[in-house]
């Protein structure tokens, strides 16, 4: 079916001028195909004109095929006082064979004396010349009208006057641009709707995030009559960045009841969503509406107990509908059925008449105050709940372990001996490692690996340290968080401690314990 919104997505153009953001040539092609898989109806793959790293995404692009999307090229108007034919921007944008050609013009009358410093006549035959060559080229154009917003507050009638400029001279869709990202939603809502008064062609919206309003204001224009809206997976982009697509597409579907992407797509957004931070190598945020992992994370005692009963109690929709999971969080706060709900998740058959449930959370609860974090630690709560739900024998015991560092004269050598109990057999290993943390982890993998093969599998990929009362000084508490995996599964597991050292053997404990007893 026709989609009533079409998505056009532009993380590999606006996207990848967002700060720490830097595609590789594998990169974008690998992102083209994921965008083109999840269903949007547009992919800008980038400006030919403005880096060889675009040439040549273009020149890989042209040789595969793409089943939903159309991509597109994106460029300026041609310049002052050069004719269309001549303008090489211009020529590298037809040389990009895209079914799709989006150039950009100036609205603002302050840009376009200011900045093109040029007249506003040049400027409309500016855009007219260009529109008019790739529609004779026989190019999807789309026409964005650059700081579309701030030239209609500024002067109304010029502002138009370009709008149609593009369209007289045939292009498809004009996306109006708020490129500064400062206007308000009723702001967006009132010109988009003067807009469409002027104009017979589709408008599109191109929102940015620098008052917070990105979203908010794409929702605004569709809701003015908007059928096109342009942005960016998780809000990459310069400065606070675009419109957040992994935001708006839900909220579209969702929430104005559109149609824009298929039901099944909508429910690999968080793997979208997640897949494009990977390639991009940052941090996936929690905290992202719809996609994060605390999106659907219930921690309050009694939030968490309206949700057993009530789903719908403290959750605006389904978080399956996106590909989430509703996230229960174990903390000082926690009440009864909080304990019940991750209990359960990690494969406890307990209930609220459980008679463990009292001393768990009792448990749970002076371990937090005294500096334990268990929202990321789920390993070191499994660990917790099984020892005093099953009350069974621990599969070893470290009775003893020291660490030192010696100096030669190149290099600092750290060295770990442990010595771990396991039933009525006791091993004594001493390991070196790049750091203290490292020797005493390859002692403690080493000394178990006698007993229990299946440690040389598990790997730790990550630690954090965070000091918890930095106005002790170096006396301070530290809380050490490790995430480790067997290349299946991951798990995260805690210690605190005013010594890193033992805070962080706690962790590696619970981190071993948790494989062994699961396994």
């Amino acid at each position: 079916m026709k989609p009533e919104v079409e998505i056009y997505d532009t993380t590999l153009r606006d996207g990848s001028q967002g700060e720490g953001v830097n595609f590789s040539l594998m990169d974008k092609l690998r992102i083209a195909e994921k965008l083109d898989g999840f269903g949007v109806h547009y992919i800008e793959g980038g400006w030919p004109g403005s880096n060889p790293k675009d040439i040549e995404f273009f020149a890989e692009a042209k040789r595969r095929k793409f089943k939903n999307a159309r991509l597109a090229a994106f460029g300026s108007t041609r310049r002052k006082g050069v004719s269309v034919e001549e303008d090489e921007q211009v020529r590298l944008l037809l040389g990009a064979e895209t079914p799709v050609v989006t150039i950009y013009g100036k609205t603002w009358l302050l840009h376009v004396k200011e900045v093109l410093r040029t007249t506003p006549e040049e400027n409309l035959t500016m855009i007219a010349d260009t529109v008019k060559f790739l529609k004779d080229h026989g190019k999807f154009v789309v026409y964005d009208a650059e700081h579309g917003f701030d030239g209609f507050k500024d002067n109304p009638e010029y502002a138009v006057d370009t709008f149609l400029a593009a369209e007289k001279a045939g292009a498809d869709i004009i996306a109006l641009c708020d490129t500064n990202g400062g206007s308000l939603p009723r702001e967006i809502a009132e010109i988009c709707a003067k807009a469409r008064g002027k104009l017979t062609i589709p408008l599109g919206i191109h929102t940015h995030d620098d008052a917070g309003l990105g979203v908010a204001n794409a929702i605004a224009a569709i809701e003015s009559g908007v059928a096109h809206v342009q942005g960016t997976i998780n809000g990459y982009g310069e400065r606070t960045g675009n419109c957040n697509l992994t935001s708006l597409i839900p909220n579209i579907a969702l929430k104005l009841k559109k149609r824009c992407i298929s039901e099944t797509s909508l429910t690999q957004l968080k793997d979208l969503s997640q897949f494009v931070d990977e390639i991009a190598n940052l941090r996936h945020s929690p905290r992202q509406p719809w996609v994060g992992s605390a999106a659907f994370s219930h921690k309050g005692g009694t939030h968490v107990n309206a949700v057993q009963k009530i789903v719908h109690s403290y959750e605006h929709s389904d978080p399956a509908l996106v590909g989430n999971r509703r996230n229960v969080l174990i903390s000082d706060l926690a009440g009864r059925s909080n304990i019940v709900i991750k209990a359960r998740e990690l494969g406890f058959d307990v209930d609220n008449d459980t008679p463990q449930l009292k001393q768990i959370l009792a448990q749970i609860k002076d371990l937090e105050h005294q500096g334990y974090e268990f929202e990321a630690a789920e390993g070191s709560l499994a660990v917790l709940i099984r020892k005093i739900m099953e009350k069974r024998e621990l599969p070893f015991a470290v009775s003893a372990y020291h660490v030192s560092m010696r100096r030669d004269s190149k290099t600092a050598i750290c060295e770990a001996t442990i010595k771990v109990q396991v039933k009525d057999k006791c091993a004594h290993t001493v390991a070196e490692g790049d750091g203290p943390v490292n020797a005493l982890d390859s002692a403690l993998r080493m000394s178990l690996a006698e007993f229990y093969p299946l440690v040389k599998n598990i790997k730790l990929t990550d630690y954090k340290v965070r000091i918890l009362d930095s106005q002790t000084g170096t006396a301070a508490k530290t809380r050490v968080l490790i995430q480790s995996s067997d290349g299946k599964e991951d798990w995260g597991t805690v210690g605190v401690s005013p010594n890193i050292i033992e805070a962080s053997l706690q962790a590696l404990v619970d981190s071993m314990e948790y494989r062994l007893i699961e396994s």
